[in-house]
């Protein structure tokens, strides 16, 4: 498959998944009526709603992990198509995130009791945010792209009080400790 063949499946990938975000009643934009690049930690209604935020960094470590995943396990493919892959992990993933019963999981287990989910212009950047990481990935060195990883982690940690391993371990398995914790 060429690079342009790719590169035209992954948008019409990515607008399948805009068009099944506003069938599932996802709403276009935040409902404040205005896109900001950057959502400050502060704005928790915010958040999810933007183009990027503090989680952006999730999606970015997504696209490492997508990264390296997808190389072990199909070497023959180009990289073009190994993204094609992430895409479609992280749009089944935006899915899913948006469905009630994870936006009732993370009300319950988490700290994000006011969580409503995203907006499609939120998902559709985490996508971007995730190929951003993907393409990091397959052109650094990979202790470099761990580092990357780990200060991501930490900064995210520092200022939020979330990450994306605490969101996968609250996600899965809640702990009182670290909601307490979060809860400052």
């Amino acid at each position: 498959m060429t690079n342009r063949t790719c590169f035209l499946i992954g948008i019409l990938m990515t607008v399948a998944t805009a068009i099944i975000l506003f069938m599932m009643g996802r709403i276009p934009i935040c409902s404040c009526g205005y896109v900001l690049f950057w959502t400050p930690a502060d704005d928790l209604a915010g958040s999810s709603q933007h183009i990027a935020d503090w989680y952006t960094f999730s999606h970015i470590i997504h696209g490492f992990i997508f990264f390296w995943l997808l190389s072990l396990v199909f070497k023959s493919r180009s990289v073009g198509e190994r993204a094609l892959g992430a895409i479609l992990i992280e749009a089944a993933w935006e899915i899913a995130e948006n469905s009630p019963w994870i936006i009732d999981r993370y009300r319950e287990a988490t700290i994000a009791v006011g969580y409503t989910g995203d907006s499609i212009l939120n998902s559709v950047f985490d996508i971007i945010w995730m190929l951003t990481g993907f393409f990091f990935a397959a052109r650094m060195p990979a202790w470099v792209t761990i580092c990357v990883a780990i200060v991501f982690e930490l900064l995210a940690l520092w200022v939020i009080r979330d990450n994306l391993t605490l969101n996968v371990i609250m996600l899965f398995y809640p702990v009182e400790a670290i909601r307490v914790w979060q809860g400052g």
